[in-house]
């Protein structure tokens, strides 16, 4: 037997009154955690949620997330976390293809959750989850997710899961065509959180964590939420991240693990009253997009501490590779795959590329990779050419085995018959003084076939041009890659994450 609710309840007999969700001046501790969670699964199989059924949740970082996400693997169901951006069609969406039975939304997204689970038959529950506000009433119908608990007995005996169950259906951005829901076992997911914990971040009870990462979030879910669960630390919970609540937190709660995006960072590097925080960092990890090199060596020298990047997707659980601890770290490197993973470089052709320093596309292989796409047969098999996970992002491998995402290879630019990779210009960038934020993107060119275009966003109170930009990139960048237009606006688009979104500047 394997359940992914095993991390909390062994945590809960271990230390029951310990501080397990810290949220403004509330905390939950070990024990209540546990048993909210298993009276949530006690109360989903009242309302005939059985064994290897879909429960959508859309609720941010709160409480509420964790003990409906391990409530339902109390259940034995598989939990189907939900962007809380999504507007009414794109919930239906997710909550039709995952086959979902039913969605727990939160209060401030209501009216989108309840639009769409009307027009989804299959959908057969709505579950309010809510801060016991008096003015915020669930539905006709709908089920008040405070209420199921307090009404239903605990789930005393954990349901039997295998290892290759389902436990989480993560759907992936959809940057082509509609998004796609990757099936996570249960062994990737407690074996991704258990790395994670005890080999990447060596968490133990005095383990503190900022959850500012989106926990519906593959990033968030597994490396801070599980993985510090698991641990036994204190995970303090920040629904919105900006630097100021961050700092804020992590000055009061003596955070010592940090995980953020790289815009995270450099929000926090930049904050004009950083330097006041008298912070307890001990650990930072970064993932989700490549960390320019200027902004890790910025922050760690500010902070005394030694970014650790990463790599993976919603399909890998999402651990990957990493930079850890005990090896030297490489600026600008996702470090090498973890253990128990392999990674291979291809190119075109799906020809293994053996030679150093020369880009691939990256494919993983190993017990992090998802059991596929969910009622997809066609896209696993593209995706799994050849027993290989194909990720679509292109990178190399230096004589030492570490690796460097060079960039998504859809993002990839052809100019003039030229691969252009978008990622080494903007790492040229990020190293103007006047850039803050930088991303290049390919648009339509007559004769090249396409030109590279620089979108910026700059420091405040520094100014300069299109031509200064120009220039610089100039002198530093092949005479095919440097970027012909330029365009400064007032900040990028940005996802849940924080990380930057090319497809709404195309």
């Amino acid at each position: 037997m394997l359940n992914l609710a095993t991390l909390l309840r062994e945590s809960a007999k271990k230390n029951p009154g310990k501080a397990a969700l810290v949220i403004g001046e509330s905390s939950i501790s070990y024990g209540e955690l546990d048993a909210f969670a298993s009276r949530f699964g006690g109360g989903l199989a009242k309302l005939g949620i059985a064994p290897g059924k879909h429960v959508a949740l859309l609720l941010p970082n709160v409480p509420h997330f964790t003990i409906a996400y391990f409530g339902v693997q109390y259940a034995g169901a598989a939990v189907v976390p939900l962007n809380v951006l999504l507007t009414a069609d794109e919930i239906a969406y997710h909550l039709e293809d995952s086959d979902a039975v039913a969605i727990i939304a939160w209060e401030g997204f209501l009216e989108q959750a309840q639009a769409a689970f009307n027009r989804v038959e299959a959908c057969k529950h709505l579950i309010v989850a809510k801060a016991d506000r008096a003015d915020v009433q669930a539905p006709d119908g709908a089920h008040n997710m405070t209420a199921l608990i307090g009404g239903s007995e605990p789930i005393t005996d954990l349901t039997n899961r295998m290892p290759d169950d389902t436990a989480v259906i993560l759907y992936t951005s959809g940057t082509t065509g509609h998004p796609k829901g990757a099936e996570l076992t249960q062994f990737n997911m407690f074996f991704n959180a258990l790395y994670a914990q005890r080999f990447l971040m060596y968490m133990t009870e005095e383990t503190t964590a900022l959850a500012t990462l989106p926990l519906f979030h593959s990033f968030g879910q597994t490396c801070i939420q599980n993985a510090v669960l698991a641990a036994g630390g204190t995970v303090v919970l920040l629904p919105r991240f900006d630097p100021k609540s961050a700092l804020d937190l992590m000055q009061a709660h003596k955070v010592n693990l940090f995980a953020g995006v790289p815009t995270m960072y450099f929000a926090l590097l930049n904050y004009p009253e950083a330097s006041s925080y008298d912070l307890d960092l001990e650990i930072c990890i970064s993932g989700g997009s490549a960390m320019p090199v200027e902004v890790m060596s910025a922050f760690d020298e500010k902070y005394g501490v030694n970014i650790l990047e990463g790599y993976g997707l919603s399909e890998t659980s999402p651990v990957a590779s990493f930079n850890v601890l005990d090896r030297p770290k490489k600026a600008g490197s996702i470090g090498m795959p973890i253990w128990g993973v392999e990674f291979k470089l291809v190119d075109d052709d799906d020809k293994t590329v053996t030679a150093a320093n020369t880009p691939g596309e990256v494919c993983i292989k190993g017990h992090n990779v998802m059991k596929g796409y969910y009622k997809k047969p066609e896209a696993n098999e593209e995706t799994f050419k050849g027993g290989w996970f194909h990720s679509g992002d292109i990178a190399t491998r230096d004589e030492e085995g570490y690796y460097f995402i060079v960039d998504r290879k859809k993002d990839m630019i052809i100019r003039g018959g030229y691969n252009v990779y978008p990622r080494e210009i903007e790492e040229v960038l990020y190293g103007h003084p006047a850039v803050a934020e930088a991303a290049v993107i390919g648009v339509p060119h007559e004769s090249h076939g396409e030109e590279v275009k620089a979108v910026l966003a700059l420091k405040a109170g520094q100014s300069t041009s299109a031509d200064e930009i120009i220039a610089y990139c100039k002198e530093k960048l092949a005479a095919y890659k440097y970027p012909r237009v330029v365009e400064i606006i007032d900040a990028l688009p940005k996802g849940p994450t924080g990380k930057i979104l090319k497809r709404e500047l195309k």
